[in-house]
C-alpha cells in the first residue's frame, strides 16, 4: 500500500490503523498483526475486541470466529484471554476437549458405548479411560484459564459458555462427579466455582448469562453471588447441567425482575418458578427454552413440574411468550404429560435412539399447537424406520403440515416418509416452509404408485417437491447433517430463539 508523497503505511496514525482493523475478522486481525510490531500494538486496542467468539477443540464449527483443537491449543487460549479477558464485553466460548465421544470413567470397562477410532477399530477400554482423563484435565485447565482472566471484568455484558463434554449412555449420564476422579480434580473444581462466583459478584452490567453443560462450574449457590446491578440488567439466563438438583432457586429468580428469556431443565420448571414468572411486578417473559432429558426422569420426575393452571397464569401475564422444548429419549407417554394445552409451543425437537414417537403424539401436537408451532424436528438414530401412517387414513406428518399454518422448519430422520406424503407436505406449506430437510434413507416409494410414474422415481420426487416449495429441493444425503450432537444443537438453537432469530 502506498500513500501520496511516497509515505508508506507505517506513517498512518494508530487511530486510523485501528479503524481499518475494525473491518477485519478476528482471524484476519491476528494475521495482520504479524506484519510489524506497530501493527501488533494496534491489534490489542480494546475497541477492537468488544466481542470474542472462540471454539477450543472438536474441530471447526460455523458461527465461531476462532477454532482449534486439543490441549495443544491451551497456550493460545491463555494468550487471548490474557490480552482481552479483562475488558471484553461479549465472550462466547465453546470448549470441546476431544473429538468424538469418549466412554466415561467406570469400574466396568465395558460400560458405555465404545468409541470408533480411525480405521473402524474399537478403542481399548484402558486407552479410552486414559484419553478421557487427559481430556478432562485439559477441560479443567482451560476453564481455569478463562475465569482467572475475566473474574474482575466489570465491563462484561454477555457471557455464553458451552462445554461439549456431554455423553448420553444407556447406563446414565456423565456428570461433574466424574471430574473428582481426576488428579487434583477437587481442588481445580473448587477454584473454578469460586472464580465463577467472583465474576458474578464483580459484574456490574451483565445482560446475558448462559452456561450450558459446563461440568463442575455451576452450583445451586452460584446465582446468589450475582451483584445487585447485574440482577437488574440481566435479560437472559440459561443454566443447564446434569446435576440432580435445580440450579435456579425461587429466591434468586425473584431478584431477576427484568428477564426476557430463560432456559433451564424442564424438570426444574416447578409451579413455584412458574408462579414467580407470572407476577405482574416483573417484566413479561418472551422466550422460554426447556430441555427434557428422559435419562434423568428417574431422578427428577415430572410430578413436580408446572401444571396447566400454572401455564395459564403465566400466559395471561406474558401474552407474547413462546416456548422451545427439546426432548431427548422421552417416551410418548411422558410427552403427553408434558405438552399442556396452554403451553405456547413454538419450537419442538424430539430426538431419540430407542424410544418411539407415536402417531397419537403427533396428532396431539398438530391439534394443540396449530397456531403457534413454527419449528418441528423429529429425529431418531435407532434401527429401522417406523411408519407412523400405518392403520391411518391420513399420514400424521401431512396432517401436521396442514394444521400448523405457521410451520417454517420441518426436519425428519429415522421415520418412514412416503414420497407422495412428502409431496403433499410441500404443496400444503409451499414457499412458507423455509426449511424442509428429510434424510434420503427415510424416504420410501410406494411400489404400486411407481408403476404409473414414468422415469426415475427419485427424480420425479425432487421435481414435485421443488414445484411445491417454489424452489430447488433435494433430500439430505448425509444423515450426520441432521443428527448433530443434541446438547450443542440445543445450546445454539436457544441462543437464536432467545434473541428472536
Amino acid at each position: 500500500m502506498a500513500l501520496c508523497g511516497g509515505v508508506g503505511a507505517m506513517a498512518l496514525p494508530s487511530e486510523l490503523i485501528v479503524h481499518i482493523f475494525s473491518f477485519l475478522s478476528d482471524r484476519d486481525k491476528l494475521r495482520a498483526s504479524a506484519v510489524c510490531s506497530r501493527w501488533r500494538e494496534c491489534l490489542f486496542y480494546p475497541a477492537l475486541w468488544t466481542e470474542l467468539k472462540l471454539r477450543i477443540g472438536g474441530g471447526d464449527t460455523g458461527g465461531c470466529n476462532g477454532s482449534s483443537s486439543g490441549s495443544d491449543e491451551t497456550p493460545k487460549l491463555e494468550f487471548l484471554m490474557r490480552k482481552f479477558g479483562s475488558f471484553v464485553r461479549e465472550l462466547q466460548l465453546e470448549l470441546a476437549p476431544v473429538e468424538g465421544n469418549l466412554s466415561p470413567l467406570s469400574n466396568d470397562p465395558s460400560a458405555g458405548r465404545m468409541e470408533q477410532l480411525p480405521g473402524g477399530q474399537e478403542g481399548d477400554p484402558q486407552q479410552l479411560s486414559e484419553r478421557w482423563r487427559d481430556a478432562m484435565v485439559t477441560y479443567l485447565d482451560q476453564v481455569l484459564c478463562v475465569f482467572t482472566t475475566i473474574r474482575n471484568n466489570r465491563n462484561l455484558q454477555k457471557l455464553s459458555l458451552y462445554g461439549d463434554t456431554f455423553i448420553l449412555q444407556q447406563e446414565g449420564l456423565l456428570d461433574s462427579s466424574n471430574l473428582h476422579q481426576i488428579h487434583q480434580g477437587d481442588k481445580k473444581i473448587n477454584e473454578i466455582q469460586q472464580l465463577f462466583m467472583e465474576l458474578l459478584s464483580n459484574s456490574r452490567q451483565l445482560r446475558w448469562l448462559s452456561c450450558s453443560f459446563m461440568l463442575g462450574l455451576v452450583t445451586p449457590c452460584s446465582l446468589a453471588c450475582l451483584s445487585n446491578p447485574s440482577a437488574e440488567t440481566l435479560q437472559h439466563l440459561s443454566l443447564l447441567d446434569h446435576q440432580l438438583g435445580p440450579l435456579i432457586s425461587p429466591s434468586e429468580l425473584d431478584r431477576l425482575s427484568n428477564l426476557h428469556s430463560l432456559a433451564l431443565d424442564f424438570s426444574d420448571f416447578t409451579p413455584e418458578l412458574c408462579g414467580l414468572l407470572a407476577s405482574p411486578r416483573r417484566a413479561p417473559l418472551h422466550r422460554l427454552s426447556l430441555l427434557l432429558n428422559g435419562a434423568a426422569l428417574e431422578f427428577k420426575p415430572l410430578e413436580g413440574t408446572a401444571k396447566e393452571d400454572d401455564w395459564k397464569a403465566l400466559v395471561r401475564v406474558s401474552a407474547n411468550l413462546r416456548v422451545y422444548i427439546m426432548a431427548l429419549e422421552v417416551d410418548s407417554s411422558e410427552l403427553l404429560r408434558v405438552l399442556k394445552p396452554s403451553l405456547p409451543l413454538e419450537r419442538l425437537h424430539l430426538d431419540s435412539y430407542s424410544t418411539l414417537v407415536t402417531d397419537a403424539t403427533l396428532e396431539l401436537i398438530s391439534q394443540q399447537y396449530n397456531k403457534t408451532l413454527t419449528h418441528f424436528l423429529l429425529l431418531r438414530d435407532g434401527p429401522g424406520f417406523p411408519d407412523l401412517s400405518v392403520n391411518r387414513n391420513e399420514d400424521p406428518l401431512v396432517l401436521l403440515a396442514w394444521r400448523c399454518t405457521q410451520l417454517v422448519v420441518l426436519v425428519i430422520h429415522g421415520y418412514t416418509v412416503w414420497s407422495h406424503n412428502l409431496v403433499a407436505i410441500s404443496r400444503l406449506r409451499g414457499s412458507s416452509l423455509r426449511i424442509l430437510t428429510v434424510s434420503e434413507e427415510s424416504i420410501y416409494f410406494d411400489p404400486d404408485q411407481s408403476r404409473y410414474v414414468g422415469g426415475d422415481p427419485v427424480h420425479c420426487l425432487v421435481k414435485d417437491v421443488s414445484l411445491g416449495l417454489g424452489r430447488v429441493w433435494h433430500p439430505c444425503l448425509d444423515s450426520s447433517v441432521v443428527l448433530s450432537e443434541p446438547t450443542q444443537h440445543f445450546h445454539c438453537e436457544l441462543h437464536a430463539f432467545s434473541t428472536g432469530m
